[in-house]
């Protein structure tokens, strides 16, 4: 599992939120089966527009296959809450959608969200965040 996270909020957030969600699966981590053990790797999208992404992950892909016969479609890509979800941290990334033509060129499984965050969910709904 390869938590990406958003550059900007990754300079203030050590990502321990993200990596609770996952060890306790809940939030986006919640339909992970609780019996199997997951690897999972942290990193930033690079900064805007996240085309860093694509690099980072490429390199990750070829020495996944050629040190541990990994190949992509056994990677999944989480994409953290900072980046999905109007949140505390900032709005949704304005490159979302470049994210996931990056991640689908990448051939790598896709999801969203991280931790879903009660007062966050609390502010979406009542309309205090907007989008995401």
């Amino acid at each position: 599992v390869v938590i990406l996270q958003c550059d900007i909020v990754k300079q203030r957030c050590p990502g321990y939120a993200c990596e609770k969600a996952l060890h306790e699966r809940t939030g986006g981590f919640a339909p992970y089966p609780a019996e199997k053990a997951y690897r999972s790797l942290n990193i930033t999208c690079g900064g805007c527009c996240g085309q860093a992404t694509q690099r980072k992950l490429a390199s990750l892909l070829k020495k996944l296959e050629k040190q541990e016969t990994i190949t992509s479609n056994r990677v999944v890509v989480q994409l953290s809450s900072c980046i999905t979800q109007h949140n505390h941290h900032s709005p949704p990334c304005p490159h979302l959608d470049y994210l996931r033509q990056i991640l689908a060129g990448l051939k790598v499984d896709i999801r969203d969200d991280t931790v879903i965050n009660k007062l966050s969910e609390e502010r979406r709904k009542s309309g205090v965040y907007s989008g995401g």
